[in-house]
Formats: structure tokens, sequence, C-alpha cells
């Protein structure tokens, strides 16, 4: 039966007198955090990084979905209160974990940052507390590192405090979809933690979708993320194949895509990125492993996807062969930087991996990103972005097109005349013979009669 700790918080949140908390300011937490004050609610955010907190202070947001003056908003509502001080956990009547789960070196899930958390909750937590956990990880993370840490100090989830899983949808830079109306799937340890959950999530979420348990909703949101990799994988093979057979890749899924029913168009690229699709379906497939079976599909696509960054150089390779240049002391500028267009974000930007195999193969490689000024190489070195400049562009060998911002002076790059190797179809307007593509043969370019002669 429902106890008097289930009683008092969902009225709680009913009459939104319940102070929410949300642990990890990053690009889940703190639109979460925001939308919870626009619904009304009361909310304490804590970050270890004082950095985050000070720039939340001034309203100074440095998350792309979140505009300062939106934060500048919150803020003098009163009710956001940003801190460092996991003690404020004695105050909170419902938290959500949206801190980062990275994968390890090898390929293993590190949940450093949700055991930190716990440990933190261990000491401080308010009786009869709503736990949710948002962090992307393996089916059985809810259960293994939440309620059996609890449990062995004398906590019984459903009665002491209340414990779900719902995993974070975020989509950076989508205009159409926001915290607020993409639907929630959500799974609880028992009845009444699902009743409270689904009861606070209906607030600031327009739709919740609760589903039997936080494993369920676990594995929804790995067969979510796996699916699109699996896909990724396959179209960028196939982009390799009509590469092979001087067929463009790109026209067959324009036509593919006029099938109303089952299709749904995906499309090739130099690699992927982001902090869902490259580290999901791994969390899975290690999870797997502990129950002795193997996921074929899921290591095949994760290698396919890794090896697009060699394809862009084997391509490059190919364009500067047909000029009579060699990569090896080339200048060769990427073209965007960011895992996707129009947002700064580089976690596992495949832009990151081209640019140092290019070292590698010993050209001088610069880059232009509008939206990512810098990042670290792997030694450690902070490279800039090239300051815009066709002038200074018209010197390079090869132009690397990686990530298609929206608002990159395509015509005017085009009409360079520096060979262009355009990772994702941005150029398709111009149809320059040095202009070239992934998933499409290199043309041999035509030479003028008195170059003819030279050769």
């Amino acid at each position: 039966m429902h106890n008097q700790h289930f009683h008092s918080l969902l009225n709680a949140i009913e009459n939104k007198e319940a102070v929410l908390g949300v642990v990890g300011l990053g690009y889940v937490g703190l639109p979460l955090a925001v939308e919870m004050v626009n619904q009304g609610f009361t909310v304490i955010g804590i970050d270890l990084d004082a950095s985050k907190v000070e720039s939340i202070y001034h309203g100074d947001s440095y998350i792309h979905d979140i505009s300062s003056e939106e934060l500048k908003k919150v803020m003098e509502t009163g009710r956001f209160q940003p801190t460092t001080d996991y003690s404020m956990l004695r105050v909170i009547d419902a938290l959500s974990i949206c801190v980062p789960t990275p994968l390890s070196e090898n390929q293993d899930p590190d949940t450093s940052y949700i055991e930190t958390v716990v440990d933190q909750i261990k000491l401080h937590m308010k009786p009869g507390m709503l736990i949710t956990l948002e962090s992307t990880t393996y089916p059985g993370t809810t259960e293994e590192l939440i309620q059996q840490k609890l449990d062995k100090i004398g906590h019984e989830a459903g009665k002491d405090y209340f414990l779900c899983f719902s995993p974070e949808r975020v989509d950076p830079s989508n205009g159409r979809f926001t915290t607020f109306n993409t639907p929630k799937v959500i799974g609880g340890t028992t009845e009444s933690c699902l009743k409270l959950g689904t009861a606070l999530y209906g607030k600031y979420v327009q739709t919740v979708v609760p589903v039997s348990s936080p494993k369920v909703a676990e594995m929804s949101k790995l067969l979510e993320n796996t699916f699109r990799s699996v896909n990724i994988a396959f179209v960028n093979e196939m982009a390799m194949m009509c590469d092979r057979m001087g067929i463009d890749i790109w026209e067959v899924i324009d036509a593919a895509a006029t099938k109303p029913f089952g299709f749904m168009p995906f499309y090739p690229g130099p690699g992927i990125g982001g902090h869902c699709i490259p580290l999901d379906p791994m969390y899975l497939s290690w999870k797997a492993k502990g129950f002795r079976f193997y996921s074929k599909f899921i290591e095949l696509a994760q290698s396919t996807n890794d090896n697009m960054p060699y394809y862009v150089l084997n391509k490059t390779s190919t364009i500067l062969n047909e000029y009579a240049k060699s990569v090896r002391n080339s200048n060769i500028l990427l073209l965007g930087m960011s895992y996707k267009p129009n947002i700064a974000d580089l976690r596992e930007s495949p832009g990151l991996e081209v640019y140092e195999l290019f070292k590698e193969s010993g050209a001088n490689v610069s880059y232009y990103d509008p939206y990512a000024d810098s990042f670290l190489d792997k030694h450690g070195d902070t490279v800039h972005s090239e300051v815009f400049n066709l002038e200074q562009f018209k010197t390079y060998d090869c132009i690397v097109l990686i990530t298609n911002h929206k608002d990159l002076p395509y015509r005017e790059i085009s009409e360079l005349g520096v060979p262009i190797l355009d990772t994702r179809n941005a150029f398709r307007t111009y149809t320059q013979p040095h202009i070239y593509k992934i998933g499409h043969s290199v043309q041999h370019p035509v030479l003028e009669p008195s170059e003819a002669l030279l050769v």
C-alpha cells in the first residue's frame, strides 16, 4: 500500500510545492531544470563545476538550446538555485540525475559519475525522496547502482524512497522537439515509484509513457540509438559500394525516399558523433556479454562507422592524386568540426578523427567552424579554428567538408576552384568538376589541351 511519504510527495507535486533537484547541469540537466522552473517549481541545480554554477548565476548560458535571455528570466523568478553543494539534497523532494556516462578507453561504460551521486545521496538523502536517473546506461543500472546500494543501508524502494529511470531524449538544436514536447518514457522500481514519477514528469513534459520496469526504460533508449547506429552503418556501407560502382548514393537515397511506406532515409557521413550514437550501442553490447550474448549487429555497425574517417582519408588521397599531389605536405582545410550542423558540440565528432588521420599522413591540416572555436588534439594541444577568409581558403590543396552548417557560404567556396570532398552532400546544387562527394566515384578532371601536352 502507499505510505505517508507517497501521499505527501504526491500532494507536493500536485501543488507544485515539491522542491526539485537536478544533478548535472549539462545539455540534459540545464534544459530540464529550466523547464521545471518555467512550470512553477522551485529547483536546486547541483553541479561540481563551479564555473557552470557561476555562469548560471550571471544568466550566462553555455548550452545551445537555452538562450542567455531565457536563463536570466529563470534566475529572476528566484526559484532556481544552482550550487556545488551536495548537502542541499536534504531539502530536495524529487531528484533527477543527469550526469554523463562516458565509455572508457576499452569501450566499457564508466559509471563513476553516477556512483559519486549515489554516495552523496547516501549521506544526505531526505526521507521519502523520489530519485529519477536520466543518464543513458546499460539495462540494470538503476537497480544495481542505486537500489542495491540504498537497500544495503536499510532504505527500501517504494517505502523509504522512490526510484525511477527515465531516459533523456534531448536532440541538441532541434527546433521542433524540446524537453517539453518530446514524449518521455519512464519505468519505476515499484508501482508507487512509477505513480510518483509519472505525476512529476507529467508536470513539465507533455506526454509521459510509463513502462513496466526501469530495465525496459533503459533498454528502450539503447534500442532507439542502436537502431540509428545500425542504419547509418548500412548506408555508409552502401555509399562505399556505390563509390566502387560509379553510382551516386545521394541520388539513390532521394529516389528510395519517395516511397511513402517501409523506407526511412538515413544518410552517409564521415563517421558518427555526439554523445549517443557512438556510445549507447556499446553499453548494450557490453552488458549482453555478461549474459554470454554477442551482438554481431552492434559490433559490425560500430566497426563500419568507425572506419568512415579512413574512407575520407583514402578518398581525399584519390582526389589529390588526380591533381598529381599526395596527402603528405598538402594543405588541407576541414570545413566544420562539430558532430552535427549548427551547434558547437564536438563530442565524439568524426572530424576530430579525420584531423588526426591527416596529421599522421603528413598533411598540414587546418579547420574552419563558425561555431566551434577550438579543440584539443590527441597530444593535448589546442587547435584553433581559422578565421573565415576566402582568399586564404583559395591556397589550400583540398577542402574537406565535415559538418554541413547551414550558414556556410557554399557558393563562394565552390567558386574558389579548390578540389572539395563533400561528406554530407552539402554542395548538391553545385556541379563543378572539382567538387567530389563520398558515395560516388572520383571522375577524372578533363585536362585542357595545353595541359595535356605538358603531361
